[in-house]
């Protein structure tokens, strides 16, 4: 049974592909954090939540026996340990972050004669993710060994420990180095935020809630930029036929000036120069293209 407290905890990695990204998140959310002295623990000093640094194997399992509330972790680790585990209440993805992509692939020897997945019947697969990689087996009606191994995945075929693995992979430069190609994608991963499966007292949920509001908030921003400009009245329906807007502009009268309206626009990343300048010649003046940090709706 996990201890009453009134602060939450959410679980990140201390170190590795998603550590950096995981805590310039939290930080983009209003977090201001106060390193402790092992510097395993961050408190928080502008909210009641504070940040554990782990091993991104140990955060399904903190969040399980109540240690935390949230984690942000790989979605290979957590359906990993999900396919894994025989409990209920194992923590629920909240959603995808948007950074930390890899893939976990299937992959063999280069110049050799497996070319398709059903080529791996009765051969050995080395891999660190074995329940993942049984489960795509069992999917594809195909009988292999998997052969678990907890590192130097990508060398087991040189050694003859394999014939083939499953690893996470990324840039695919690691396999290329060990004369591996990729046959097929098991699974597409990439940082996902978690929340525990059991309830909590109002005020922890509370937090909890006002938490993940601030993340989506910070992640609505990615990528937007905010438009504003001047522009004759005659010409505000092909200037919003012009611009790549996320939703409806808004548009506002300007005192003492009729015939002028100033626009505010959402538009993606695919603004342009040469929007802008297709904008200044439909009569558009004063534009100004700002980047968003974080949206709240």
């Amino acid at each position: 049974m996990s201890e009453t407290r009134d602060r939450v905890r959410i679980a990140v990695q201390k170190s590795g592909r998603l550590a950096q990204d995981s805590l310039a998140l939290l930080r983009r959310a209003g977090l201001v954090f106060r390193e402790s002295r092992d510097k395993l623990f961050l408190y928080g000093e502008s909210l009641p939540i504070d940040v554990l640094l782990v091993r991104d194997d140990d955060i399904p399992g903190l969040l399980v026996e109540g240690s935390c509330e949230l984690g942000i972790v790989g979605r290979n680790v957590l359906d990993e340990q999900r396919a894994a585990s025989t409990g209920i209440d194992f923590p629920l993805e909240h959603r995808a972050l948007g950074f930390g992509h890899c893939r976990l692939a299937l992959a063999v020897p280069d110049g050799g004669a497996l070319a398709r997945p059903a080529d791996l019947a009765g051969l050995r697969i080395a891999t660190s993710y074995p329940q993942l990689t049984a489960g795509w087996l069992r999917a594809h009606d195909i009988v292999a060994e998997v052969v678990l191994l907890n590192g130097s995945v990508e060398i087991a075929p040189r050694l003859g420990k394999a014939d083939a693995i499953c690893d996470l992979v990324s840039s695919g430069a690691t396999l290329a180095a060990n004369q591996l190609h990729e046959l097929t994608t098991v699974l597409r991963s990439e940082a996902v935020l978690v929340r525990a499966a059991r309830t909590h007292a109002a005020a922890i949920t509370s937090q909890i809630e006002r938490l993940c509001a601030r993340i989506d908030a910070a992640l609505a921003g990615n990528g937007v930029r905010l438009l504003m400009l001047q522009a004759p009245r005659s010409a505000l329906a092909a200037i919003e036929r012009l611009l790549p807007a996320r939703e409806p502009a808004s548009v506002l009268g300007l005192d003492g000036r009729p015939d002028d309206v100033a626009l505010q626009a959402l538009c993606g990343a695919d603004l342009d120069w040469q929007h802008l300048e297709e904008l200044k010649r439909l009569g558009a003046r004063g534009l100004m293209v700002l980047n968003v940090e974080r949206m709240l709706a």
